[in-house]
C-alpha cells in the first residue's frame, strides 16, 4: 500500500519536470507556427515587398497562437490546467494529428502490446531454461556454443541487426516483408492467412527485440544459479543426504529466481513502450515510434501522454516485481 501511495507523487514529479522542459526548449510549436506564418506572408502577400517588411504577425494573431498552444499562461499554471484535465481522463489534443491524444495512443497500443507480449513470453521461456542449462553444464561444449550466440547478441544493437536482417532476408531473399505490422489486405485474408501474415511481419522485429534481452537475462540466470550452487546451504543439504538434483530444484533455483523477479518490472515497460529505433527501421506504427515523432514534431500533448503512460507502467511494474520477489524469496513476507 505504501508503494501504491507513492505512485501519484512520483508521477507528479516526473510530469511536472517534463512539462516545464517542453516550455523552455527552443523550437516549440509556437515558434514553428510563427515561422510558417511569416514564410507564407513572404511567399504570398509579401512577395513583392522589401525583405523583412510587414512579415511579423500582429499582436492579436500572436495572442491567438499562444492561446491555441497553451502558451498564454505561466508554465506552472498551464501544468495544473493539464493535470486537471488528466484527472478527468482528458490527455489533450495532438498538435500533429488534431485528435485527442488518448485516441492517438489507443490506435498504436495494440501493435506495441502484441510485440511486447510475444517478446516477454519468449524471453523468459528461453532465458530461464538456457541459463539453468549453462550453469549446470558450465565450461562444457553446450555452454561454450551458447555463450558465443549470447555474447554476439549482447554486442550487436537491435536496431543495427534490424538493418542487416532487412537488407538480407527482406530485400535480397524476399523471405519476409520489409515494413509494417501487417499487409494492406490483412482484413481480407482467412484466419490462418492472418496468422501467417502476422508471423511473417513479426519475425524480424521480434528477433531484434530478443537479442539484447536474452543475453542479459540468460547471463543473470546462469551467474546467479552458479553462485547459489557454490553457497554453503547447498553443500550442507547435499552433505545431509539430499540429492544434487533436489538441492538444485528445491533450493538453489528458487533463490536464483530472485534477481529475475526483481528485473521483471523494467522489462514489463517494454511490453507497451517498445523500441522506437526498431519501430522506425521496420516502419511499425507503434507506441515507441509515436513518442519519437511527437518529440521531433514538438507535439507536446502527445509527448506528455506518452511519458505519463510509460512512467505509470514502470511504477506498476516495480510493484509487481516486489510482489514476485516476496513470492519467490521465503525471507520476505507482507505483514
Amino acid at each position: 500500500m505504501r508503494r501504491l501511495l507513492l505512485v501519484p507523487p512520483t508521477l507528479f514529479g516526473i510530469t511536472i519536470i517534463v512539462f516545464i522542459i517542453t516550455r523552455l526548449v527552443p523550437g516549440g510549436p509556437l515558434e514553428r507556427a510563427i515561422m510558417e506564418a511569416q514564410q507564407f506572408n513572404a511567399d504570398g502577400a509579401g512577395g513583392g515587398r522589401a525583405p523583412g517588411q510587414e512579415l511579423a504577425l500582429s499582436e492579436e494573431q500572436l495572442q491567438q497562437l499562444k492561446e491555441y498552444y497553451g502558451f498564454d499562461k505561466p508554465p506552472l499554471v498551464s501544468y495544473f490546467n493539464w493535470l486537471g484535465k488528466v484527472v478527468q481522463g482528458d490527455l489533450g489534443t495532438s498538435y500533429r494529428y488534431n485528435e485527442p491524444v488518448w485516441d492517438v495512443i489507443k490506435q498504436r497500443f495494440p501493435v506495441t502490446f502484441y510485440y511486447g507480449l510475444v517478446v516477454l513470453v519468449l524471453t523468459y521461456t528461453i532465458c530461464i531454461p538456457l541459463g539453468i542449462l549453462k550453469a549446470l553444464r558450465h565450461r562444457s561444449a553446450i555452454d561454450s556454443i551458447t555463450s558465443l550466440f549470447v555474447f554476439a547478441g549482447y554486442a550487436v544493437p537491435g536496431y543495427a541487426l534490424g538493418a542487416i536482417l532487412m537488407l538480407f532476408f527482406a530485400a535480397q531473399l524476399n523471405w519476409f516483408p520489409m515494413s509494417n505490422a501487417a499487409s494492406y489486405n490483412y482484413y481480407e485474408l482467412s484466419f490462418f492467412g492472418k496468422v501467417w501474415d502476422l508471423i511473417r511481419h513479426a519475425t524480424l522485429p521480434i528477433i531484434c527485440y530478443l537479442v539484447g534481452t536474452i543475453a542479459l537475462i540468460t547471463l543473470l540466470m546462469k551467474n546467479t544459479l552458479m553462485d547459489n550452487l557454490a553457497a554453503d546451504y547447498v553443500r550442507t543439504a547435499v552433505a545431509k543426504g539430499v540429492s544434487f538434483k533436489q538441492a538444485v530444484w528445491r533450493h538453489a533455483l528458487r533463490n536464483s529466481l530472485i534477481p529475475i523477479a526483481t528485473s521483471f518490472g523494467q522489462y514489463m515497460v517494454a511490453l507497451v513502450t517498445g523500441s522506437f529505433l526498431i519501430e522506425s527501421i521496420f516502419d511499425i506504427d507503434g507506441f515507441g515510434l509515436l513518442g519519437l515523432t511527437a518529440i521531433f514534431d514538438r507535439d507536446y500533448p502527445t509527448v506528455m501522454g506518452v511519458i505519463l503512460i510509460a512512467s505509470l507502467l514502470l511504477l506498476i511494474g516495480n510493484i509487481i516485481s516486489d510482489i514476485l520477489v516476496a513470492i519467490v524469496d521465503p525471507r520476505i513476507r507482507f505483514k
